[in-house]
């Protein structure tokens, strides 16, 4: 049996508030997917667009060359097609169209089947303001946990 995969965008929850999630399939290279498979990618920096036929693209994903590769390799900063149904796509393009909205991946891991899927999320930027009160409340959840475990100790 394989290890899970699981490549997490940490601070995609901190810096954007999610409105809607999708899990959408990636059109990758032979290389790119034996790369995946041993934890060598990152999704810290990237972001999804649509080109003008309306696909939808991952840009700025890292994903490293894999060691065994040779002239066979892929550029680790490609821009690599996600799947997603027509309707799903036509959605997200209609909620583009409002101003402050993007999509960005919060996970890329290996489905059961082994493919290799991203969970995408339509997002707005927050505010420092919101950046603050997120920050208050984890620090206020932390607390309350430390205080629970002295009182029971």
């Amino acid at each position: 049996m394989q290890k899970k995969v699981n490549i997490l965008n940490k601070k995609a929850k901190f810096q954007y508030e999610i409105i809607d999630r999708y899990s959408a399939g990636i059109v990758l290279t032979g290389t790119e997917i034996k790369a995946i498979r041993s934890s060598k990618a990152s999704i810290a920096e990237s972001f999804c667009e649509f080109n003008e036929k309306g696909e939808l693209f991952v840009v700025n994903m890292t994903i490293e060359e894999y060691a065994f590769g040779n002239y066979y390799n892929h550029k680790p900063k490609a821009i690599r097609k996600l799947l997603l149904n027509k309707k799903e796509l036509k959605g997200l393009e209609r909620d583009l169209q409002n101003a402050g909205l993007t999509i960005i991946p919060l996970r890329l891991f290996i489905n059961d089947k082994g493919y290799a899927k991203v969970d995408i999320a339509l997002c707005k930027g927050k505010k420092l303001y919101d950046k603050r009160e997120t920050i208050k409340d984890r620090d206020n959840k932390r607390d309350l946990a430390r205080i629970k475990k002295d009182h029971n100790n």
